[in-house]
């Protein structure tokens, strides 16, 4: 059976993202905006982050070596090798996934090329595919003798799954006009801000690790795979660029 690009189905030229008019509630990064969809309570004590991308003209049969690119990026900037799991979901999100896959974390996870020839084996243009893979990130050590240990002990490098979500053409009536072609979700903000925490200077450094290396692995998604269009946002649509560098100013 073949794999990657050559089944491909319908090599539909992707347009690449239009302006948008600029309206309260959103978010703006490289002069794009995108209305945010409220999907949780503003009361919610912590938000979630992704991250929109867009390519100029990017067809299908290109799809297979842009995610090679993105889930590469991953590995130099604090996160695995590896992809832990690949899921396929048809037609829109309320459909059962057509395939799904979970290699597992660590010297159990996929390959990345196997990862993505499993993914596009079968892809079609109605057709979304999300990939898992690790990162790690400083979080506050919350094991019960942790507070009796020096105050390194106190924070350790934890992995999260993060989302890496391809969107085919006509998938959930167009979707990659506001999703990007590719949807990045890092998941909650919690690490890059600690807003219920009592900071200290080892708080602080750490939380500031974690944002550098967020900011180096969207830098890094620009450089080696040139989206036209980049949009860092929140599910709030609260100004995320403006509540990081908060918090990096009080490092200083």
């Amino acid at each position: 059976m073949e794999s990657g690009a050559g089944c491909l189905k319908h090599a539909a030229p992707l347009e690449p993202i239009r302006s948008r008019q600029v309206t309260r509630g959103k978010v703006h990064i490289n002069g794009r905006a995108r209305c945010l969809r409220n999907r949780y309570n503003e009361s919610a004590m912590s938000d979630t982050i992704s991250l929109s991308l867009w390519y100029p003209q990017l067809r299908m049969e290109a799809l297979e070596e842009k995610l090679h690119q993105i889930l590469a990026q991953f590995a130099a900037h604090g996160g695995e090798p590896g992809v832990f799991s690949v899921t396929v979901w048809p037609v829109n999100w309320r459909e059962a996934a057509s395939f799904q896959e979970i290699y597992g974390a660590g010297e159990h996870a996929a390959k990345i090329d196997y990862a993505v020839a499993q993914a596009l084996e079968l892809f079609h243009p109605d057709d979304a595919c999300e990939f898992q893979i690790g990162w790690n990130l400083w979080e506050p050590n919350d094991s019960p003798d942790s507070e009796s240990r020096d105050a390194e002990a106190r924070w350790t490098r934890r992995r999260r799954l993060v989302r890496v979500i391809a969107y085919g053409p006509e998938f959930d009536e167009g979707a990659w006009t506001q999703d990007g072609h590719v949807r990045i979700d890092f998941g909650s903000d919690q690490a890059f801000l600690q807003e219920e925490m009592d900071l200290d200077e080892l708080a602080l450094a750490r939380i500031e690790e974690n944002i550098r290396q967020l900011i180096a692995l969207v830098e890094s998604l620009q450089t080696e795979t040139e989206p036209s269009s980049r949009l860092l946002w929140s599910e709030l649509g609260e100004s995320l660029a403006a509540r990081l560098q908060q918090r990096l100013n009080r490092v200083h």
